[in-house]
């Protein structure tokens, strides 16, 4: 099945298959808030919208996966450091646990390595994003200033030691 998806970047006349996929793949995500759809949007009309790294599979036509990396900020009084957040990871009930997840999700990390990007964050459940290097933040002294619950906000180096010295608060 992988080698007949293809993974490009989403163009205007996904968006509404983008909506429905998002939406349809969360009703039955393990973490979830019920808008990640609506989330995306306002991602996509932000100015931290980052085109070349939002990305979807298709598969005989259809799109059956999507990834969006976007631009947030590490902050520390004055001092903005500039990171990405995966958000959000979508892929349809029927075609999970085949690997396109990971394959979505490792070609958005080559992109944004290769756009000169070093580190990523997200909210996620720990137990499937680990495998991809993810670690709470608090390993890396950041704070979340979200409510959302510590063990779930996590980050990845692209690059080694791209957060050694970096300490702050990460806004999503």
């Amino acid at each position: 099945m992988k080698n007949k998806t293809i993974i490009r970047q989403e163009e205007p006349k996904d968006y509404k298959e983008i909506y429905d996929l998002i939406e349809t793949a969360f009703k039955t995500a393990k973490v979830k808030d019920g808008d990640e759809q609506d989330f995306a949007v306002k991602l996509r009309n932000s100015e931290n919208y980052i085109p070349e790294l939002a990305l979807v599979v298709e598969y005989e036509g259809k799109l059956i996966a999507h990834v969006m990396l976007t631009k947030t900020y590490i902050t520390d009084g004055d001092k903005k450091f500039e990171v990405l957040l995966l958000a959000p990871v979508s892929v349809l009930l029927e075609y999970r646990d085949k690997g396109i997840g990971s394959m979505v999700i490792r070609e958005s990390f080559e992109r944004a390595k290769s756009m000169g990007y070093s580190s990523v964050f997200l909210c996620g459940d720990p137990g499937y994003y680990h495998r991809f290097g993810f670690k709470s933040t608090s390993e890396f002294g950041i704070n979340n200033a979200n409510s959302i619950p510590d063990q779930y906000v996590m980050c990845c180096e692209l690059k080694e030691n791209a957060l050694q010295g970096v300490s702050g608060i990460i806004g999503f």
